[in-house]
């Protein structure tokens, strides 16, 4: 904090910037997340200010980005659907989900998970990272050229039937709770189906095209009719709108293009009083806390969103620290992981409770603070600032803003999020995998996977399924290579430097296996093939693992089966150079002593070949 004020100017003015960069893309995402302009708003508000506030990285801009977007959207859609649609019952659950995300990202902060980062695979980040563009861009296909599924009167229409079917289930579930649901009476179902009004029909049938017609598949099925009804003048705002944000980089990168498009279409759309559609009304004034959260709680609504809370706490921390790494690499300084995880846990918190959009670091606003010379936590928090005062000064103006000009800004962010980097080395990595009688790139198979899942069926799972084959891939791999340098061998054929002057008479009677690697599930299989591949004269096994540094459970187990064996044979077997880790796991299961008496564990071949030459017989 005491570093908070040497920079005022240039944290001023990257702030400031940074702040109206966020702007037009703060807005956007709240429109495409379903919660609306003023969610994506007060996200941007307060993550910027409080992820700043108590992050660890110094120039870091934070706000609602594409990948927690795309995930907020499949938990905002998933829990309105569970709610029929409306947006008031629906909020509280919604909000609480984002709440415990940004809670989880603080514990797992303070548990330390922000070096852990790194480990995520590639491909899985490549995978997810393009998945999001995809679905940015093909679901600001229908708002692009003015088509609103929920109000085609023909489309919302084929819905109805289902309709009331729902709301007759609905009652029937009403009774059963209410323990008046009886088999020979029908007579208060049918009392409160004829309450039911042609406009609750139409509120359910409407409520299920829009989620019929959500999504990259559901977008992808309503197209055909939806091209036939577009509104020409919601296409040309939307094609003015990227046309200026590509075409305005080719002149300046002084001034965000993003914003230059956001206010040129705006204008002219309400300058020439344009019949277009505007966007959500924001609300003026301060935002206010949503208390709803606390006081209509309950973890049985709350139970089925756990997991998709992790997901969100999980891509958040992913999206901020990558950002972290980009800001180290201007700045040239170091980040603390840790630190910033809390941030943007505490900023995430604050910034449900007041229902705003969860969000991350984000890289493009991070960039043009730092080069318009922000340099400490002031300028994030400045930005944050920036937004707030946006909102109480230019909400009724902001509200004026056309849908079909945030979707293409959206369409713009859906082609730019898109990791072109991977999809172009797909062609050039080795194919170290087979699938029937094609040599595949398992690399490319997990970014496909990841893509494929991320894009057409959940977010959510999808990056985990992308974990566990990533993880079973690289285990495999790992098990392969283990094997490969851990085969069982004559002596002659894998002798060591130490083991060159062993005693040619005992060699018929004295078997030496080398462990080289870890012992663990992978390889156990290749270890259990020992006993088998001991010569018939051997009635001493010396087992080297100085090389081995680590043994696992599954590892332990096949070393404890082995052993058994040989006793029952009445072979003696020899440790030698046991580490710590290994020891430590054997004497947890009395393999050491009851297996391997400590007299047989030596530091050196040189003790072992010395008890050898005192202690076996030369028999053949």
């Amino acid at each position: 904090m005491k570093h908070l004020f040497t920079n005022i100017k240039g944290d001023a003015f990257g702030g400031i910037t940074a702040g109206i960069v966020a702007l037009p893309l703060a807005l956007a995402f709240g429109v495409s997340s379903g919660l609306g302009p003023s969610a994506g708003l007060y996200g941007a508000i307060f993550l910027s200010f409080f992820a700043a506030l108590f992050g660890g990285t110094n120039t870091q801009i934070s706000g609602p980005t594409a990948p927690m977007t795309a995930v907020s959207m499949v938990v905002i859609a998933g829990i309105l659907a569970a709610n029929d649609g409306d947006i008031n019952k629906a909020l509280p659950i919604i909000l609480t989900v984002f709440l415990l995300g940004g809670l989880l990202q603080i514990g797992l902060g303070l548990v330390g998970f922000g070096k852990y980062i790194k480990y995520i695979p590639y491909p899985v980040v490549s995978g997810f990272m393009t998945a999001i563009g995809v679905i940015i861009l093909v679901t600001q296909i229908l708002p692009a050229i003015g088509y609103y599924p929920k109000e085609d009167k023909a489309y919302v229409e084929t819905f109805k039937p289902e309709a009331e079917a729902i709301i007759l289930e609905n009652i029937l579930k009403e009774e059963a709770g209410e323990d008046i649901l009886v088999l020979e009476d029908f007579t208060e179902t049918v009392d409160r189906a004829s309450k039911i009004t042609q406009e609750d029909i139409l509120k359910e049938s409407k409520t299920l095209a829009s989620n019929n017609a959500s999504g990259v598949l559901g977008t992808l099925k309503v197209l055909p009719q939806a091209l036939q009804q577009i509104s020409w003048l919601e296409l040309i705002l939307a094609l003015a709108t990227i046309f200026i944000i590509y075409g305005f980089k080719r002149i300046t990168t002084a001034i965000p293009s993003t914003l230059v498009a956001l206010l040129i279409v705006s204008g002219v759309a309400v300058g020439f009083g344009l019949d277009y559609r505007p966007i959500e009304e924001i609300p003026s004034g301060l935002p206010i806390p949503n208390l709803e959260i606390i006081t209509s709680f309950s973890f049985t609504a709350l139970s089925p969103y756990i997991f998709t809370s992790l997901t969100l706490a999980l891509l958040g921390a992913i999206d901020s620290l990558l950002t972290s790494v980009v800001a180290d690499n201007m700045t040239k300084t170091k980040h603390q992981p840790n630190k910033e995880l809390i941030g943007q846990g505490i900023g995430n918190s604050i910034g449900a409770i007041f229902g705003g959009l969860p969000g991350a670091g984000a890289t493009i606003r991070t960039v043009v603070n730092i080069k318009s010379g922000g340099k400490t936590k002031l300028s994030g928090m400045i930005a944050g600032i920036i937004l707030l005062f946006i909102l109480l000064a230019l909400g009724p103006v902001a509200s004026r803003i056309p849908a079909a000009v945030l979707a293409g800004i959206l369409i713009t962010v859906g082609i730019g999020v898109m990791d072109y980097k991977g999809l172009k080395a797909i062609p050039s990595l080795p194919r170290d995998a087979k699938i029937g009688p094609f040599r595949v790139s398992s690399e490319v198979i997990i970014m496909m996977v990841v893509l494929l899942l991320s894009s057409l069926w959940n977010l959510v799972y999808a990056v985990g399924i992308g974990l566990i084959i990533a993880s079973l891939m690289f285990m495999k791999k790992i098990g392969d290579l283990t094997a490969l340098s851990s085969d069982v061998k004559p002596l002659k054929e894998e002798a060591w430097k130490d083991e060159i002057g062993f005693p040619e008479k005992l060699k018929e009677e004295v078997f030496i296996k080398h462990i080289k690697g870890p012992l663990f599930f992978g390889s156990t299989s290749d270890f259990q093939i020992l006993a088998k591949q001991i010569p018939k004269t051997a009635s001493t096994v010396v087992i080297r693992l100085e090389k081995m540094p680590y043994i696992d459970q599954s590892g332990l187990y096949a070393m404890e089966d082995v052993l058994v064996d040989l006793r029952k044979d009445n072979i003696t077997v020899l440790f030698v150079g046991l580490l710590n880790q290994p020891k430590l796991m054997m004497e947890r299961i009395d393999i050491i002593p009851d297996l391997i008496p400590k007299e047989y564990l030596f530091e050196s071949f040189n003790e072992c070949l010395s008890w050898i030459k005192d202690n076996v017989e030369d028999i053949y």
